[in-house]
């Protein structure tokens, strides 16, 4: 399983654990996180925004063109907002650690 940490707004953390090829925004709704992902990850929405912290920036895949145009139409994106239904777990992100965008 891959560890994934939620750190929510009031500063607790709430551990989730995911397989391989799971999308991050089914690990964090399983979790009780409050990601909506409205559009079913259809990439139509941005209610599954998260920011990723700093260190993992880099093990992240790149977001595709298309994710970087949502993420351009959020008023609240930033250098390390990424949309959870485009994150697929794999073996480098165990350990993941992201906040709630929404």
């Amino acid at each position: 399983m891959i560890r994934v940490r939620f750190l929510r707004p009031d500063g607790t953390v709430r551990e989730a654990a995911g397989a391989a090829g799971d999308r991050l925004l089914d690990v964090a709704r399983g979790a009780g996180e409050p990601l909506e992902g409205t559009c079913g990850g259809a990439m139509a929405c941005g209610t599954c925004h998260v920011r990723a912290e700093p260190e993992w920036l880099d093990r992240l895949p790149p977001p595709s063109a298309e994710e970087e145009d949502l993420l351009d139409l959020l008023p609240d994106a930033g250098r390390s907002s990424r949309l959870s239904c485009q994150i697929r777990l794999g073996p480098t992100l165990d350990g993941l650690t992201v906040r709630s965008a929404v």
